[in-house]
């Protein structure tokens, strides 16, 4: 690993995350590879032309002493890459607490392994292409045509795993560390001069005590100065970056300022045919999933619902669930396999009661839940052959990937902003060269589904300024 020069290596702190900083990196033309664990010499050595390279992991989702056992040894390889930017790779909603996905925690980890010459941590978590924005340190994410607050965001504020009820990250994250940090601000007054000014202002923020610096940041001009800031100072050694695929946002932009592209990565879009038909399998619970599911069933998909007593077996396979799926689709038809239909759903409380009764912890359904729809969609592929999947839930995904047997993704189609329709690889030839798409539950278009399996692309929505609500 030690020989290949890149511009940047990540870790995400979950898998859909993940793929969408591949996205950003990938759509301007920056070759790059999401390795589901730790590759070798030999792994890399088998991709020509990479630049960035990618972890995806589950540490949103566990505990801070699991969050030790996994980052560490992550930590430990990519600083010894040769590469330009490390990223701590957030999601773009910064869903965190001190018991759960503590990014206060994973930031220090990460000092055990920086250079001396880094004092001060950056963090950019806005990112204008997904309609998450940074205003004077408070954060805001859209939701269909309205832009909320985080604190007030129907969905992150009543999250079930880490309810978003403070939208000053600042004030967020200070609550995650053993002991508070110093964090200053880069706000949207001092990134509105001219580039010299704001370099000026940054060396500052630097120069002082300030222990992290986060990055406000609504639209292109500000990624654009985010972006060089970065890439600069990286040169300098402040190589660890944490935040969302903003920074990848960012970085791309001065990265194609500066003409950094490899020859061979200047492609046209491939053309990628449609498909006859797609397996969803569904653990989110999330309001816009549940508009995906209604969207895809009104358009021919089969819905066909999980029970809980299926999801906690985990001695045996639900074969007569699986039956049916099975025939569905030998039948042509695409079929969503989901374990909720929306937050209101009764199957939540359901599952969770039964939960409680083997005494299993809320943080730990997540693996639970992503295990079982792996397993079941590896048999499901087994049995039909089918090509294109799709794995909902952020936490669900990743646990999807390690059932199916893959050891890496790249992207092959933009479809949505922040999902891309991904090749997996694996040296099981069954699921090798797999088309997948990794959703969380807080992304996509109402059409999601439906335009995964017509594989079309998709335009940048642009925000309404009118829609924010404080």
């Amino acid at each position: 690993m030690t020989e290949n020069n890149l511009l940047l290596a990540f870790y995400g702190d979950d898998f859909t995350g993940s793929t969408d900083a591949m996205e950003a990196l990938s759509s301007n033309g920056y070759r790059t590879i999401l390795f589901l664990e730790l590759p070798s010499l030999e792994m890399l050595e088998k991709f020509n032309d990479v630049q960035c390279i990618g972890i995806p992991g589950t540490s949103r989702a566990k505990d801070p002493k699991e969050m030790e056992q996994e980052l560490r040894p992550v930590f430990e390889s990519l600083f010894k890459l040769k590469t330009d930017l490390i990223h701590y790779k957030t999601c773009s909603t910064f869903d965190s607490n001190p018991e759960v996905g503590s990014i206060g925690k994973a930031i220090e980890i990460a000092l055990d392994y920086t250079e001396e010459s880094q004092k001060t941590v950056p963090i950019f978590v806005a990112t204008p292409p997904l309609g998450r924005y940074t205003l004077f340190g408070n954060h805001f994410a859209r939701m269909y045509d309205t832009v909320y607050r985080l604190d007030r965001h129907p969905t992150m504020s009543k999250h079930p795993m880490t309810p978003m009820n403070e939208s000053d990250l600042r004030v967020h994250l200070n609550k995650q560390f053993q002991i508070p940090k110093q964090i200053g601000l880069m706000n949207l007054v001092e990134l509105s001069g001219d580039y010299r000014y704001v370099k000026e202002v940054y060396e500052q923020k630097l120069s002082s005590s300030n222990d992290i610096v986060l990055f406000d940041g609504i639209d292109d001009s500000h990624c654009e100065k985010v972006g060089r800031l970065l890439w600069e100072k990286g040169q300098e050694g402040l190589r660890f970056i944490v935040g969302s695929s903003g920074v990848e946002y960012a970085l791309t932009t001065e990265w194609n300022r500066l003409g950094l592209q490899v020859a061979n990565n200047k492609k046209e879009r491939l053309e990628v045919p449609s498909s006859d038909q797609v397996l969803v399998v569904a653990g989110s619970c999330s309001p816009i999933t549940e508009k995906q599911i209604e969207v895809a069933i009104a358009a021919g998909f089969v819905g066909i619902q999980i029970s809980p007593q299926d999801i906690i077996n985990k001695e045996e396979l639900p074969q007569g669930l699986l039956d049916k799926v099975i025939k569905h689709i030998k039948n042509d038809k695409s079929v969503i396999l989901y374990t909720a239909r929306g937050p209101e759903d009764p199957a939540i409380a359901e599952t969770h009661r039964l939960f409680d009764e083997m005494g299993i912890e809320k943080r730990e359904s997540g693996e639970l839940i992503g295990s079982q729809l792996g397993k079941w969609a590896l048999e499901i592929i087994k049995e039909t052959n089918i090509r294109r999947i799709i794995a909902a839930g952020g936490d669900t995904s990743g646990f999807v990937t390690k059932e199916l047997k893959l050891f890496a993704l790249e992207m092959i189609l933009p479809i949505d902003p922040g999902v891309p329709l991904c090749c997996g690889y694996s040296s099981d030839q069954t699921m090798n060269d797999i088309e997948i798409a990794l959703k969380g539950g807080q992304m996509g278009s109402p059409e999601f589904f439906v335009k995964i399996k017509e594989a079309s692309s998709f335009d940048t929505p642009s925000l309404n300024y009118n829609t924010l609500k404080y």
